[in-house]
C-alpha cells in the first residue's frame, strides 16, 4: 500500500447543524471574552468566566447522549479527581515522567466510566495467591465485577504518535478486569494533520504505507480509540470512513479522550451514529491553527518526547523509548503491538 487518503475540514462540517454552529459560535464569542482577563490576570473573572462556560457546554452535551463528559456524569467526588487530574495534565510545570503518570490515571477513570456499572455489572471473583506462606500458604478473595461481555470483542486502534501510550492504558485494563487476560489485537493508523492549514481549511492524511492492520480482524468488532486529544475529530472520521468504505462494519466505536473540543466531539458523534465518545474534560474552543483553548499544548510530545524533523521514530523505536517501567508493566501489549508491525 504505498496511497495516502486526505479527508479535508469543509466535509467535517457537513456534520454540524445550524443549530450546532450558533451554539459553537456562542461558546467561541464568551471564550473570547474570557481572554480578556488573561493579561493581566483577573482570576476572579476568569473563574466566574469558565463556569459559565461550562454550564453552556454541559446544557448543550446533555443533547447528545453518545457524548460522555466524565466532570458532567460523575458524582462531585470523582468531579473533583478529574479536575485535579486535568489541571496537572495543563500545567506548563509538569515534567514528562508526570505527565505519564496522570495520563495513565485519566485513562483508567475513563475506562471505569466507560465499562463499570456497580449497580446493573453482575459480581465475580478472583482468588489470589499471596507472599505469605507461614504457617500455610495463603489466598485471598476479591469481588470484581464481571465485564467480560463487554470487552471480549475489542479491537484497539491506534491513531500514532500521541495514541500509542493511551491505547496501551485501555488494552492493559481490559486484561485486567477480563476473567481470562483478554488481550486486545492493535491495529496501528499513521493519521496526520497537514499544519500548514488552518482549521477551516485543516486536511488529514492516512498513510496507509506507514499502517499496519487487517481488515478482517476489525469487522464486526467493538473498535476503541484512544487519543489524548479531540480538537476537530477529522482524524478518527478519516480512519473509520476509510475503513467502512472497504467493507468493515464495526459493531460499535468507543473514543476516549483526556481532552476533547466540544466541536470535535460533536462532529464524530454525528458523523459515526454508533461512536460513543468519553472524555475526562470539555474544552470549549480552538484557535484558529485548530489547536485546543486552553488546552494542554501537544499531549504527542509531552507523552513521548520530540521527534527531530530529520528523524522521526517510528513505531518500535518509539515502544524503545518508553524505558524499562513502561515496558515491563505494558509488556503484553508491546508485544502485541510488535506482532502486527513485524508480522
Amino acid at each position: 500500500m504505498n496511497e495516502k487518503i486526505i479527508l479535508k475540514a469543509e466535509d467535517l462540517d457537513g456534520y454540524l447543524t445550524n443549530d450546532d454552529m450558533a451554539e459553537l459560535k456562542q461558546l467561541d464569542e464568551m471564550f473570547t471574552e474570557t481572554m480578556r482577563y488573561f493579561n493581566p490576570v483577573d482570576e476572579a473573572k476568569i473563574i466566574d468566566s469558565f463556569d459559565k462556560m461550562g454550564h453552556e457546554m454541559h446544557a448543550i452535551c446533555k443533547k447528545h447522549p453518545n457524548i460522555k463528559v466524565y466532570s458532567f456524569e460523575t458524582e462531585q467526588q470523582a468531579q473533583a479527581e478529574a479536575s485535579r487530574v486535568i489541571a496537572k495534565l495543563r500545567s506548563e510545570k509538569t515534567g514528562h515522567q508526570e505527565f505519564i503518570y496522570y495520563s495513565q490515571r485519566a485513562y483508567e477513570m475513563l475506562f471505569r466510566m466507560a465499562y463499570i456499572n456497580q449497580t446493573t455489572d453482575k459480581r465475580g471473583h478472583i482468588v489470589v495467591k499471596t507472599p505469605v506462606n507461614f504457617p500455610v500458604q495463603n489466598y485471598a478473595v476479591h469481588k470484581i465485577p464481571d465485564i467480560d461481555h463487554k470487552i471480549h470483542n475489542t479491537v484497539m486502534c491506534v491513531m500514532l504518535r500521541g495514541a500509542l501510550l493511551p491505547s496501551m492504558i485501555i488494552s492493559k485494563e481490559i486484561e485486567e478486569y477480563s476473567s481470562d487476560s483478554y488481550l486486545t489485537p492493535f491495529a496501528l493508523f499513521k493519521i496526520s494533520r497537514n499544519d500548514t492549514k488552518n482549521e477551516n481549511n485543516m486536511e488529514y492524511i492516512l498513510d496507509l504505507e506507514k499502517s499496519f492492520f487487517n481488515l478482517e480482524q476489525l469487522d464486526g468488532k467493538d473498535l476503541i480509540f484512544a487519543d489524548p486529544m479531540n480538537a476537530t475529530g477529522g482524524s478518527l472520521v478519516t480512519v473509520v470512513k476509510y475503513l467502512q468504505s472497504h467493507g468493515v462494519k464495526p459493531k460499535s466505536i468507543a473514543f476516549f479522550n483526556t481532552i476533547s473540543t466540544l466541536k470535535g466531539a460533536i462532529r464524530v458523534s454525528r458523523a459515526l451514529p454508533n461512536l460513543t465518545c468519553y472524555t475526562l474534560w470539555m474544552d470549549p474552543v480552538m484557535n484558529e491553527k485548530a489547536y485546543i483553548m486552553p488546552g494542554l499544548g501537544d499531549a504527542g510530545d509531552r507523552l513521548n518526547g520530540c521527534d527531530t524533523k530529520e528523524q522521526p521514530r517510528n513505531i518500535i523505536q518509539l515502544l524503545a523509548d518508553y524505558g524499562h517501567n513502561i515496558s515491563s508493566l505494558y509488556r503484553s501489549q508491546m508485544f502485541e503491538i510488535e506482532k502486527t508491525v513485524l508480522g
